[in-house]
């Protein structure tokens, strides 16, 4: 018996019908099919159309398939992490809406924000509350709707982004399988390439900021690729090395999906070929945190019970880091 983890015992998602295509967004700024492509690797991305239609449309439905595929009565649920940059609202915290939403009635639950590292940061305290050994159902949401935050008259990021929401239980493991090691990183002076100049205390919504655009995601693209491709492929490498994988060892690579440029990078460097990558950056863009619990549903099917997985990710503040997570269970029959 080895020590108590957090182990994954189950994935589901939830993602809008509407698809922007490049085409669409041709006639929307100055881009095309080819310039898009080849500078992020997107073909389409999914957005939540409607009124009052906020983030937690896309996580409730994410958990209620969870917790019906897993046979968890949401009763039974622990604890409920969100990781999110665009909440329904300042407050309550989306995880508390979602938790009244799906029925658990037993769990306490609060919002992480760490842009797209959020989903791995959250996985992580998961895990501590697992290890300490008072939590035994613990769901962690990652969805976003960017869509919000996006200026689509800006080609830097109207192109990137799109909503998606995600959720993964976590129980405890004595058997050795769960998340083994992780290694997590923040630098702030990236705050000035990466953010969202107004709606926070320092500056509220006002008529000014409104007229100035300020609402929307502000991103200096070079500086962003330039640290992300170095940071997320180092960290990455780091979590391998330290515990002695080699690339014939990792079963797959579970990366953000920022930008496939980056994901190739990260990829190169720790030795992988495509076909131990997830991607589905193409049909998605990047959905912030709701691309690992994506990816993790999309290839549920192909992981086996002891497979080596490398989660990792980078985001705006700077944050980035990985996990070594070792898969819990067999593809369901």
């Amino acid at each position: 018996m080895s020590e108590l983890r957090g182990a994954i015992t189950g994935v589901h998602t939830s993602v809008p019908d509407y698809r922007l295509t490049n085409r669409e967004l041709e006639e929307l700024v100055d881009t095309n099919d080819e310039w898009i492509l080849s500078r992020t690797g997107i073909s389409e991305r999914r957005i939540l159309k409607g009124v009052d239609q906020g983030m937690t449309r896309m996580a409730v439905p994410a958990v209620n398939g969870l917790l019906e595929k897993t046979g968890t009565r949401p009763e039974d649920v622990d604890l409920l992490i969100c990781a999110t940059v665009t909440p329904d609202m300042q407050f309550p915290a989306s995880a508390n809406i979602i938790t009244d939403e799906c029925g658990m009635v037993n769990a306490f639950s609060f919002d992480i924000n760490a842009a797209c590292s959020g989903f791995i940061y959250a996985l992580t305290t998961a895990d501590m509350y697992i290890r300490s050994g008072r939590y035994r159902k613990v769901i962690v949401v990652g969805a976003d709707k960017m869509s919000s935050i996006i200026d689509y008259t800006d080609r830097q990021t109207c192109v990137i982004f799109g909503d998606a929401g995600g959720a993964v239980l976590m129980e405890p493991d004595t058997e050795g399988y769960g998340l083994i090691d992780h290694i997590l990183h923040t630098d702030g002076a990236g705050m000035q390439h990466l953010h969202q100049k107004a709606g926070g205390s320092m500056r509220p919504a006002s008529h000014e900021t409104v007229d100035a655009r300020e609402h929307y995601v502000y991103q200096e693209g070079q500086a962003v690729f330039k640290f992300a491709v170095t940071k997320m492929a180092e960290v990455s490498e780091e979590i391998m090395k330290r515990n002695g994988l080699t690339a014939d060892d990792v079963a797959f690579l579970v990366p953000h999906q920022a930008n496939k440029r980056i994901i190739d990078a990260t990829a190169h460097r720790m030795g992988l070929d495509d076909s131990k990558v997830m991607l589905n950056i193409q049909r998605y863009g990047n959905t912030t945190n709701g691309t690992i619990p994506l990816c993790l549903h999309e290839w549920e099917h192909l992981l086996k019970k002891g497979d080596n997985l490398i989660v990792s990710a980078f985001g705006g503040g700077f944050t980035w880091g990985a996990l070594y997570l070792k898969w819990a269970y067999d593809p369901k029959k």
